[in-house]
């Protein structure tokens, strides 16, 4: 039974179904199976008879639990049943026998788990949710065929730099060029742009994962993602701004922990007060895009952004992007830049207002509309720095070469204000 129920990737089934014979039992089962968003008419009268009985005329659901209480040779019962489940499904027996050899018997031959009566919520709660994992886990032989998944935040150091507008490029490029099935998680829940520049309606998925993370599985990401072509889903929210965002944070981390399942790649449109008050949402992340002008402030802060994550996420690889750039119109100098913060700029990408105009009339990315811009070059460029970034962390666990410099030093603010005095008004005007 292990092989059978185990050893193939499943196809469209119900998520769970129970066939329990007593009331008593089912009284506890059927609050738990809702507040994981499955249905409680899943949770069926009637023991493993029942089941083999429904399961020969019918689908295997994913998860399948069934009752041993009134079988009188379990084991034997448990081979019929494994003859009319399909593979893939990870099942749960419950009983009233308390034995160590029975327990040891059911696992080898397939049994996921073993379960006591009199249940428990908790303990019924902890069984379907690892049951949920290890069906949500790659089969054998399949995690060798799975590209790696990367995964990157978008974070701008000040307000107008347009991280948005590049997040969002870059899950165009990343799902129409390169065609990697890609998820797009704007976390901006008031204010974000994500669906706006993609032309689409946000729709509530992002709002009814905050309120309900224990909701979070592949069926709620398949449901409530809004789809932008076949490789693209976005994750996004405009919630009523008399609304203050009520979280904990723990429904983005276990967003991502799906999107790993579902996606190559994660692109994450962070707003920087983020790493303020979540910052675990960078805990599986690989790359931390940080998105600049060349300011004053920018300076200051994209120096204060990369001792953060140095502290808070060694384990990401930090890319500085300079955006917006105008030769000759900058508070501050590439070469003063790039000193204050001591690392290299890794992309400059040119400030181009008529592009960004055009892709906004056409309802479409920056990349999407204006292909052979200058701009879209060093979008281009920045999305083959995060694949190769990302995919050099994810398989050593360690950090490219381009970020062995320190990365904070002396900031001499005095210099610099000295030096954009200096600078004729005509070149101050950005």
């Amino acid at each position: 039974m292990s092989a059978s129920l185990k050893s193939a990737i499943p196809g469209n089934r119900d998520q769970f179904a129970a066939y329990i014979c007593d009331e008593t039992a089912l009284d506890v089962l059927r609050p738990v199976v809702i507040e994981l968003g499955w249905q409680p008419e899943k949770c069926n009268k009637g023991g493993l008879r029942n089941a083999v009985q429904s399961l020969s005329v019918s689908a295997s659901p994913n998860i399948l639990m069934v009752d041993l209480s009134e079988s009188g040779d379990p084991l034997n019962d448990i081979n019929a049943l494994a003859e009319v489940c399909e593979p893939g499904t990870v099942v749960i027996a419950i009983g009233q026998v308390n034995d160590v050899r029975l327990y040891r018997d059911l696992l080898a031959s397939g049994i996921h788990d073993y379960l006591l009566k009199p249940l428990s919520a908790g303990v019924l709660r902890d069984s379907l949710n690892q049951a949920q994992a290890v069906f949500m886990a790659p089969r054998a032989g399949e995690a060798d065929q799975q590209r790696h998944h990367i995964s990157t935040a978008i974070v701008g150091m000040r307000g107008g730099v347009g991280a948005s507008t590049l997040a969002t490029s870059l899950a165009w490029m990343f799902s129409h060029d390169k065609k990697m099935p890609t998820a797009l998680l704007d976390l901006d829940v008031h204010f974000g742009t994500g669906a706006l520049t993609l032309d689409l309606e946000p729709g509530r998925g992002l709002i009814d994962a905050i309120d309900n993370p224990s909701r979070i599985d592949g069926l709620f990401i398949e449901r409530a993602m809004i789809r932008a072509n076949d490789n693209l889903a976005i994750l996004s929210a405009e919630a009523p701004i008399n609304s203050p965002l009520m979280t904990d944070g723990a429904a983005f981390v276990q967003l991502q922990e799906e999107f790993r399942h579902a996606f190559e790649m994660t692109l994450i449109d962070m707003p920087r007060n983020m790493l303020i008050n979540f910052p675990h949402v960078l805990s599986d992340v690989n790359v931390v895009t940080l998105v600049t002008e060349m300011t004053l402030a920018s300076a200051r802060d994209t120096i204060r952004a990369l001792s953060w994550l140095k502290t808070n996420a060694a384990h990401a690889v930090p890319i500085v992007v300079a955006n917006k750039v105008q030769p000759g119109a900058s508070e501050i100098s590439k070469a003063d830049f790039e000193a204050s913060i001591e690392r290299s700029i890794d992309i400059t990408i040119a400030y181009d207002q008529k592009a960004a105009t055009n892709a906004a009339k056409l309802g479409q990315t920056f990349a999407a509309a204006n292909g052979g811009s200058k701009a879209t070059a060093g979008i281009k460029e920045l999305a083959a720095q995060i694949v190769g970034a990302g995919s050099e962390n994810d398989e050593d666990g360690t950090k490219s070469s381009s970020d062995k410099k320190s990365l904070l030093g002396s900031f001499d603010l005095k210099s610099l204000l000295a030096k954009k005095d200096k600078t004729p008004a005509s070149q101050q005007a950005h």
